[in-house]
């Protein structure tokens, strides 16, 4: 029987975004317990570069040591079930799902297989597989450090740092659904489009250094990792809590040291590596936010499959406003 094969992008080592080429590959077959997507648009992150990158180098523990395991980047897709393996029951062809892939990659290409009890769920019929394909990213992540790390109560005060991007987007929007007073920190040109998704207030970091303010907060959610919990403590309530997606050999000393000597603390948590019957109860968290008018995706720019190289160099430049979308299959 012939191989059937498919277009993909993939990362022929770590590197600069010129490592990803578009190639033809072997399109995958479903397993019994899989779900083969028909991927309409997946995402390229932040994290994608990082991954791209190998940096830090200790991740390469988990996605490679020379190379990445997976050679396919991505991880947030949403398409149409082309066809499912023999013991699935949960979908059927046709059906249009979103989710995420995790430490699987793989979703930068046409079709995905993903495993019916993973991070796959029926999209809604409002919702654009653009949109979509980002919930793996931004939302998911500040949902999980908003409402299960730093457990925000209505009322506390939130500083979100990175305010216009992928997560800083949902952050907003996520913290102020909670009941929170919330504070964005993003670059002059981004102060309205922050404001608009709902801060209290907003702080332009090339006129004022955050760490420096006369205010006190609840938690400094720090999206970006751009500042530490050292230059923050002194902004942070007598029980403040420091949070940040990034992983740096700073932060994991910080968190055991405060875990112990501090009030104030500092924590991380890598929300991909959670269990997906929890990545799947933040997603259906999500849609509950969504569905109420709560929550709205930011997309700044779309590209071509071809172009997913490109979109990392846009990533890269520090200048993107909420996600980056890789469109495969154009909606009608």
């Amino acid at each position: 029987m012939k191989t059937k094969m498919m277009k993909a992008i993939v990362a022929t080592g770590y590197g600069a975004p010129n490592v990803l080429k578009l190639q033809q590959v072997e399109k995958p077959q479903p397993k019994e317990n899989e779900v083969l997507v028909k991927v309409h648009a997946n995402s390229a992150t932040t994290a994608d570069g990082m991954m791209r990158t190998g940096k830090p180098y200790f991740g390469r523990l988990m996605t490679g040591l020379t190379k990445p395991k997976h050679a396919i980047p991505g991880t947030g897709f949403a398409g149409i079930v082309e066809t499912v393996g023999e013991n699935v029951t949960s979908f059927k062809t046709g059906d249009r799902v979103f989710g995420e892939t995790t430490l699987g990659f793989s979703t930068n290409a046409e079709f995905v297989a993903v495993p019916e009890n993973g991070v796959i769920l029926p999209m809604p019929e409002n919702m654009s597989y653009a949109e979509g394909a980002t919930y793996g990213d931004g939302h998911v992540t500040s949902l999980n450090f908003l409402k299960e790390i730093a457990q925000i109560k209505p009322g506390q005060k939130v500083l979100i740092n990175g305010a216009s991007g992928s997560l800083g987007t949902a952050a907003v929007q996520i913290a102020k659904y909670m009941g929170a007073e919330v504070t964005g920190v993003t670059s002059t040109r981004n102060v309205g489009l922050v404001k608009s998704l709902g801060a209290d207030h907003v702080i332009d970091y090339t006129k004022k250094d955050f760490t420096k303010v006369n205010e006190t907060y609840d938690v400094v959610f720090d999206t970006v990792g751009k500042s530490s919990f050292s230059e923050s403590k002194n902004i942070l309530t007598e029980s403040g809590l420091y949070v940040s997606p990034v992983l740096k050999f700073s932060l994991l000393l910080q968190m055991m040291r405060t875990s112990v000597f501090s009030k104030k603390k500092a924590k991380f948590s890598a929300t991909g590596l959670l269990k997906e019957f929890e990545l799947r109860e933040l997603f259906a968290e999500l849609l509950k936010i969504s569905k109420e008018g709560k929550l709205k995706t930011v997309i700044d720019r779309q590209y071509p499959l071809e172009k997913v190289a490109e979109a990392h160099t846009y990533i890269a430049s520090g200048h993107k406003k909420g996600n980056v979308v890789i469109i495969v299959e154009p909606e009608n």
